[in-house]
């Protein structure tokens, strides 16, 4: 039986003091306990918390994770964070292709397959981002669009290894616009997803991934998102800032 899962991605906020801070107050949440004990939680500081904040977080019950890691495990990339690193702070899963690295920083399917391929000989978990763009939905792209970053980079690996990987859906027209796709938008997608998966390995592997949801989710309408059957969880942004918000939408399992 798949894992839901509520991903909290921080991206560029809270200083060190204040990521420590919220990441304390999250683990004080959880640890009085969640709705849903099937429901995992994955927090995604900036790269400068992750060390900090795995001293203070239970790894059992919360999974540190990273917003992007580098191609390469070491050598002369000034800059850029291995998987090696992270792994050494306590970080367990990464984040991939998130629709901000696709389009500010131009990453494309290649550079995503050897991220990809690193973590996983590395033994953490991915989470591969995938969505369309407002001019792709309205030309009614998104389908295409979706299917060919699944199949360019994910169905590359065997049946035994995908299994590892969670996939994250990202409207990216619903993402700091205020816009959020309906439930039913959402479940149309990731229902496409799932069958995309069956058709290539099999549904008894399609009914095991997770597929979150990854457009501007909220304490208030997750409730409805997650009630959809091929709606696993959600990679949160804004809200994941706020301790009570954040665990407000764990708990609407």
């Amino acid at each position: 039986m798949r894992k839901n899962i509520v991903a909290g991605n921080w991206k560029m906020n809270t200083n060190l003091e204040e990521g420590i801070l919220l990441a304390k107050e999250i683990n004080a949440l959880v640890a009085k306990g969640i709705n849903d004990p099937k429901t995992g939680v994955i927090i995604a500081p900036p790269f400068t918390h992750l060390h900090a904040i795995n001293q203070v977080i239970d790894n059992d019950k919360i999974c540190l994770a990273s917003q992007n890691c580098a191609t390469d495990e070491k050598g002369a990339f000034t800059g850029e964070v291995s998987v090696k690193i992270l792994k050494s702070v306590g970080v367990k899963a990464v984040i991939l292709g998130h629709s901000e690295r696709r389009s500010y920083y131009g990453e494309v399917n290649e550079t995503l397959l050897k991220k990809l391929n690193i973590v996983l000989e590395n033994e953490m978990k991915p989470i591969f981002c995938c969505g369309e763009v407002l001019a792709e939905r309205e030309a009614s792209k998104h389908f295409k669009v979706v299917k060919e970053q699944i199949e360019n980079v994910l169905f590359s690996l065997s049946a035994e290894v995908f299994k590892k990987v969670v996939i994250a859906y990202e409207p990216v027209w619903a993402i700091g616009t205020g816009k959020t796709a309906s439930s039913e938008q959402a479940q149309e997608m990731h229902a496409f997803i799932r069958t995309l998966i069956a058709e290539k390995y099999g549904s008894e592997v399609a009914l095991d991934i997770t597929i979150l949801y990854g457009g501007s989710c909220k304490a208030s309408n997750a409730k409805e998102l997650f009630s959809k059957p091929d709606v696993d969880g959600g990679l949160i942004g804004g809200a994941s800032l706020v301790a009570d918000e954040f665990m407000g939408i764990v708990n609407a399992f």
